[in-house]
């Protein structure tokens, strides 16, 4: 069953109806002035988190919903305020959102669509959220990106990668903080390319849903735009838990790459499976045998332990950068914590901040005019450079990183190391780019 309306300060807000919009400066549209869902009418706002708190990607969960805790705190003037200070906005002063506490209440999205949809479903419609973030899922953020559209609130994405989620499936009400699939390949393809040649033949395991589908679609043209053939890409269920079966015909495939579109325990147990069928001993078409991991993450190099060495991959955000932004985040996130942040928990931090500024500077909680205010939005000093949130697809563009497993880790936590930042430029892509064609952002819904 889905964790419904759990909320970590004991407080619900139950039976939340729509109100007048507050008083907005004049360069907001007209719709924006009409009644909007769950305006706040006390002195506190409820935010949702949804988060998987069991399934494949639990571990990242429980890295967003630390993170979401850090951020209330820090937005209610606890703490050390974290990235408040280092923010190039400077429109949030720890007193909440526009002078309202803010109190939030979690679900479990379970990584499942139904459960997701339902649980954010309830937290809007029963605990009065006006705003749901959260996921580590593209299925579920797409899914719960479509609801919240239909329900009149915007849904700020946590960690989802697919390019359908800015793509085919953006919605006015949506947004993307995190990087998607065609910017890792356009960050990681070079970096193969350098290190293991032009002349690959790449064998791809694949999730068998959205982000899979997508992730092995960008880095296949990247890597084939560089000389690589793709030999085959085989689906394989999200469920998996024993990837042995897939892994035996690599060996007899021809292919001197494995490329691993898994993610979270997926991941995990695929690249161990790898390993133990001694794939990276291996010497095929006269080259040392490789494996790739297109989106990484320090809770899965953990995971996968001492597998991860000298593999390279693609990550939004890693806790050893050292720009002011990044490093006053480990440092709240480590002390309220006692270890360092992923990029998950990095990215839906930065996310509810992003939330909150444009309701600070848009001078109301109407979705529309939250919308307006992150639409060109460009900011810096939240950990990854200059960002800009794209109006056309509602995409943040920013710099990727390229990192490998080190070889000699120094404890559980410093198992990447970053080998290169691709700055955002090469990442960046026309709106109309065939990858993500197919859909219309349409119009903001305020709902009520």
């Amino acid at each position: 069953m889905s964790k419904l309306n759990v909320t970590r300060r004991g407080v619900i807000k139950t039976g939340a109806v729509a109100g007048a919009g507050l008083a907005l400066p004049t360069y907001l549209s007209a719709a924006s002035h009409s009644g909007y869902t769950n305006a706040p009418t006390g002195s506190t706002v409820t935010l949702g988190f949804n988060v998987p708190q069991t399934g494949p990607y639990a571990d990242e969960g429980a890295d967003e919903l630390r993170a979401y805790e850090l951020a209330v705190e820090h937005l209610n003037g606890g703490g050390d305020g974290g990235m408040l200070s280092t923010f190039s906005s400077k429109v949030l002063d720890g007193t909440g959102i526009l002078g309202k506490k803010v109190e939030y209440v979690t679900g479990d999205t379970q990584t499942k669509s139904d459960a997701a949809r339902a649980s954010a479903k309830s937290m809007i419609e029963k605990d009065g959220a006006i705003m749901i973030t959260g996921g580590s899922s593209s299925g579920v953020a797409i899914a719960v990106q479509g609801l919240c559209q239909e329900a009149g609130v915007i849904f700020m994405a946590g960690l989802t990668h697919s390019n359908d989620t800015t793509g085919k499936d953006k919605k006015a009400n949506g947004f993307r903080h995190f990087f998607n699939g065609y910017m890792s390949g356009a960050a990681l393809a070079p970096v193969l390319a350098k290190m293991y040649g032009n002349d690959r033949k790449a064998y791809h395991l694949t999730a068998d849903y959205t982000w899979g589908w997508t992730q092995q679609e960008s880095i296949a043209a990247a890597t084939e735009a560089l000389g690589w053939e793709t030999v085959n890409n085989v689906l394989t269920p999200l469920a998996a838990t024993d990837f042995s079966s897939y892994i035996a015909p690599v060996l007899n495939s021809g292919a001197d790459v494995l490329v691993l579109n898994h993610y979270g325990g997926n991941m995990v147990n695929s690249l161990t499976n790898a390993v133990q069928f001694g794939l990276r001993e291996k010497v095929v078409n006269g080259k040392d045998f490789e494996i790739v991991v297109p989106l990484y993450s320090r809770l899965m190099a953990k995971g996968a332990g001492a597998n991860v060495k000298g593999i390279f991959g693609s990550t939004n955000w890693h806790w050893s950068l050292q720009d002011e932004g990044s490093k006053a985040f480990v440092k709240s996130f480590g002390t309220k914590y006692g270890f360092p942040p992923s990029q998950a928990a990095h990215t839906c931090y930065v996310q509810t901040l992003l939330y909150a500024d444009a309701a600070q500077r848009a001078g109301s909680f109407n979705p529309c005019a939250i919308g307006e205010a992150l639409e060109g939005y460009e900011f810096d000093g939240l950990g990854n450079g200059p960002t800009l949130y794209r109006a056309e697809d509602h995409q943040c563009f920013k710099d990727v990183l390229v990192v490998k497993g080190k070889d000699n880790p120094t404890s559980e936590f410093d198992l990447l190391e970053i080998v290169e930042v691709t700055p955002r430029a090469q990442v960046e892509y026309a709106p109309d780019h065939p990858m993500f064609a197919g859909g219309s952002l349409g119009s903001c819904n305020p709902g009520a």
